[in-house]
């Protein structure tokens, strides 16, 4: 057989060597690419409804900002209009350090433009550079502000704010206090009306490029509140004159610190607050902690014989004891009362209620309130004020201190009597004084024009004229206030000389000055108290040191309130001199200073 015979033959329809056939690679290729668009399908399926919100969000959130929208803070006017407090635009500028640090080739001149280091400010955006808002300055005038905007660098932003200005500064800042770098009140009125003047920022949602920069407003989220204005029962010109004549005061004696309030006896209204040392509230950074304190209301003092008048209330609602009666022995100037030396600087001998008052006699004073009952006494002196709260509303107001009647010993009593032993603050002495001016009728201090204030009889309207009558000779010839005197107005105060308080009992050499008074005396209109702490060169007593702040004060509050003169050409609105000298017991000697001081330097 021949070699051919042995080679199978060829397979029908299919070539030796042939691979898969092209109609298997193409089904397999259509399969793939019909996979792959079931796939996107599902992912675009995925993309813009399954997970569509959240997506959304996270875009943005890298284009979609909710910004605040600044409102100003309102307006703080005196009485008559003027503004005490206005609100000014200011831009702070802010960045995003990781923007920033990005092209830090622009970090000099944008410290140059901020007036700060460049290396420092490199620094401070490193540090925070995982955050996304960052204040490089606050609170720049707008024109500065620009000037950095206008650089364009990257990360870089301003936000438009607020800042506070005083335009009276430091003769109105212990009243209105300041406010914080976010514009929110800090203390005094800017605190207690904090609410009420701050109103309430809106917010807008807003598109950002990428450079921060707002290209489209998209809606209003909340509506901006603007803050509300406050018009206050100051009058800035009286209060200027207070503030003048206390630092002359002070620059006089050398004292270390001193009061004025001025009250509308009417309402109760504060028609005047100053206090030394002070501030500047427009630049605070300089300030002490003891400039900012408001002492006619936070510090409290015993007032000496200014407290008088409210132990004669007592005794003259007691019944036992009339302007004129009984005669009270003050012989010797000297009462030895349970071992302590209760003592006047003058032998007064034998004087009416009245001369106690216008002698300011300790002895007086003292054996007046032995002859009470305790309960009485005490009652009175509450009813007055002493030891509570006026419920001015403003911050951080002392409430003095007076111990409860039962507690009292005889020798406490005694010394209760002339001004020791208790603790007051100005603006309550002078609450106490503008109840005797209304007819012993007590309103609460008010801070605001107009403001509501609740009103209350505390001794009847006969005992609040006669104690006004028994005070008019306080600035009579020989007494203790004649520098307090006004021309042509009748004044009816009372001075006080205390003692300050030192370890072991009272110091010898510091005292407190206070003189407070009303006028004019027979329509009264304003009350006046000023304190003057630890003078210490000339005169310390208080008719001499704080009377003449009194007296000049107050004229010029009677001449700028349009008040009549009710005492031209004599000092009493009762009648000539000789008819006072019956109330007073004994004639005046000339004028000369009286010392109203307590006790030999002992503890009560």
């Amino acid at each position: 057989m021949s070699w051919r015979n042995h080679i199978a033959p060829a397979q029908p329809g299919r070539r030796r060597g042939a691979g898969p056939s092209a109609r298997r690679r193409m089904v397999v290729v259509v399969g793939l690419l019909g996979l792959v668009s079931v796939a996107l399908i599902a992912r675009a399926f995925d993309l813009q409804v399954v997970r569509k919100q959240f997506y959304q969000k996270q875009g943005d959130a890298r284009f979609l900002r909710e910004v605040p929208i600044p409102v100003s803070r309102g307006t703080i006017f005196d009485r008559n209009g003027e503004p005490l407090a206005v609100s000014t635009p200011m831009m702070s500028i802010w960045a995003n350090p990781a923007e920033v640090l990005d092209s830090d080739e622009h970090i000099p001149a944008l410290a140059r433009a901020l007036g700060v280091d460049a290396e420092g400010l490199k620094a401070q955006l490193a540090q925070r550079s995982d955050r996304e808002f960052v204040y490089l300055r606050r609170q720049m005038a707008p024109a500065a502000a620009q000037a950095v905007l206008d650089l364009g660098i990257p990360g870089i932003n301003g936000q438009r704010e607020f800042k506070r200005y005083y335009p009276s500064g430091e003769v109105t800042a212990h009243v209105l206090g300041f406010t914080n770098i976010d514009d929110r009140g800090q203390e005094g009125l800017e605190l207690a009306y904090d609410d009420w003047l701050a109103g309430k920022p809106g917010a807008k949602r807003v598109i950002r490029d990428r450079m921060g920069h707002v290209v489209e407003d998209i809606e209003q989220v909340r509506a901006p509140k603007p803050g509300q204005n406050l018009t206050l029962s100051i009058d800035r010109r009286i209060q200027f004159l207070a503030y003048s004549e206390l630092k002359t005061a002070l620059e006089k004696s050398q004292a270390s610190s001193g009061s004025m309030v001025v009250l509308d006896v009417r309402t109760g209204e504060v028609l005047a607050m100053a206090n030394l040392p002070t501030y500047n509230p427009n630049a605070l950074g300089g300030s002490r902690p003891d400039q900012r304190r408001n002492r006619a209301m936070t510090d409290v003092l015993e007032p000496g014989s200014t407290v008088k008048p409210i132990l004669m209330a007592a005794a003259l609602s007691s019944g036992r004891f009339t302007p004129t009666g009984p005669i009270i022995d003050t012989t010797g100037g000297h009462w030895y009362f349970q071992g302590h030396d209760i003592h006047d600087t003058h032998n007064y001998g034998l004087l009416t209620p009245t001369g106690v008052i216008t002698k300011s006699s300790n002895v007086g004073a003292a054996r007046i309130a032995m002859q009470l009952d305790t309960s009485l006494m005490y009652d009175t002196y509450r009813a007055f004020g002493l030891g509570n709260s006026t419920e001015s509303g403003f911050p951080g107001e002392a409430s003095g201190h007076l111990r409860i009647g039962r507690d009292w010993r005889p020798l406490e009593k005694a010394i209760l009597g002339y001004g020791y032993g208790l603790n007051v603050t100005v603006l309550q002495l002078a609450n106490a004084y503008a109840t005797i001016a209304d007819g012993g009728v007590m309103h609460n201090p008010t801070f605001i024009k107009g403001g509501e204030s609740e009103a209350k009889q505390i001794i009847s309207a006969e005992v609040a004229n006669q104690l006004i009558r028994m005070m008019e000779t306080v600035t009579g010839p020989g007494s203790t206030g004649t520098l307090a005197r006004i021309a042509n107005y009748s004044v009816a105060g009372k001075t006080g000389t205390a003692h300050k308080a030192s370890a072991g009992g009272y110091a010898k050499s510091n005292y407190t000055s206070a003189f407070a008074g009303i006028v004019p005396a027979s329509n009264p209109r304003l009350v006046g108290v000023v304190v003057i702490d630890d003078p210490q060169k000339g005169s310390y007593y208080g008719g001499t040191v704080s009377g003449p702040v009194f007296s000049k004060v107050m004229e010029g509050a009677l001449r700028l309130l349009d008040v009549p003169p009710d005492n031209i050409g004599r000092w009493y609105v009762g009648g000539p001199l000789q008819n006072v000298d019956g109330l007073v017991g004994s004639k005046p000697p000339v004028d000369a200073p009286l010392d109203d001081a307590p006790i030999d330097g002992g503890t009560p």
